[in-house]
């Protein structure tokens, strides 16, 4: 089974996973993949993530975080730059998500970042999705 969009997967399974309460939720590896599990824990929206193998493949398993009213951080994630139409922004351009209470992914030339980051670094990228 192939993926035309990794990326959407991803978010995909964490949002079921969020939707039923469960505690981790495994995703194939990819580097893209980690990096975005890695800015998830750095602006606090998931417990925590490890690399793991199962049954010959590389998996990305990525640990929930619930509050003590059994709510998630995370309220919607949602896919902006998509195969079939993609989304660059200039630094200028950078969308606020939720006047700043939700955080961007981009690919920057620098990496994978978060649009604050890129705003400060003055980097333009694609916008991969939005978080809050």
């Amino acid at each position: 089974m192939s993926l035309t969009d990794p990326v959407a997967d991803f978010l995909t399974r964490v949002r079921n996973a969020i939707n039923a309460r469960h505690q981790k939720v495994d995703v194939p590896l990819s580097k893209l993949k980690l990096e975005m599990a890695r800015i998830l824990k750095d602006e606090g929206y998931i417990a925590n993530f490890k690399t793991t193998e199962e049954e010959g493949r590389k998996v990305l398993r990525v640990y929930l975080k619930y509050g003590s009213d059994n709510s998630s951080p995370i309220s919607q994630l949602k896919r902006v730059s998509r195969p079939g139409c993609r989304v660059y922004v200039g630094h200028s351009e950078i969308p606020r998500v939720l006047g700043g209470l939700g955080i961007s992914i981009l690919t920057t030339p620098k990496g994978v970042m978060t649009g604050r980051q890129a705003r400060k670094e003055k980097l333009g990228g694609e916008v991969l999705c939005e978080i809050y």
